[in-house]
């Protein structure tokens, strides 16, 4: 086997490290989903986040108080490049959170899961795959 071998965990290390983020985010939503406390909240402004490239992207800062009676307000992790469906200054939403440390948090119905999937599908298929052919060669060669 040569050199070629090499470029090989390229895609080996772009999808373990999809994997990761993903696999860190799903285990976040489950936590989240079997522990977290739900509380109400409203939408008190819009972080504005740009990329390298120009693109916005809005964070919505959810306020809520705890049931120990802290006051918290946290930006989400997520972001969208517009504001979307009820999610404007304002707006009640419902908020869920960890007791432990209220910064973990999701907004119910913008802190959806999906991406977090997606990461996981593509560093499965790219790091799967990738060993599949590294192995193949290996046998092969």
């Amino acid at each position: 086997m040569e050199r070629e071998w090499l470029f090989s965990l390229i895609p080996l290390a772009i999808g373990v490290a999809f994997l990761g983020i993903g696999a860190y985010g799903l285990r976040r939503a489950s936590v989240l989903r079997r522990s977290g406390v739900t509380a109400e909240g409203r939408i008190v402004r819009h972080d504005v986040r740009r990329n390298d490239e120009g693109g916005s992207f809005h964070h919505p800062v959810a306020a809520w108080t705890t049931r120990d009676g802290r006051e918290c307000a946290y930006s989400s992790r997520l972001g969208r490049g517009s504001v979307v469906g009820g999610f404007g200054v304002g707006t009640a939403v419902t908020v869920r959170y960890d007791p432990n440390d209220p910064r973990r948090f999701a907004i119910q119905g913008w802190d959806t899961p999906a991406l977090d999937l997606l990461f996981t599908v593509l560093g499965s298929v790219l790091t799967g795959g990738t060993s599949v052919v590294l192995l193949v060669r290996l046998v092969m060669f």
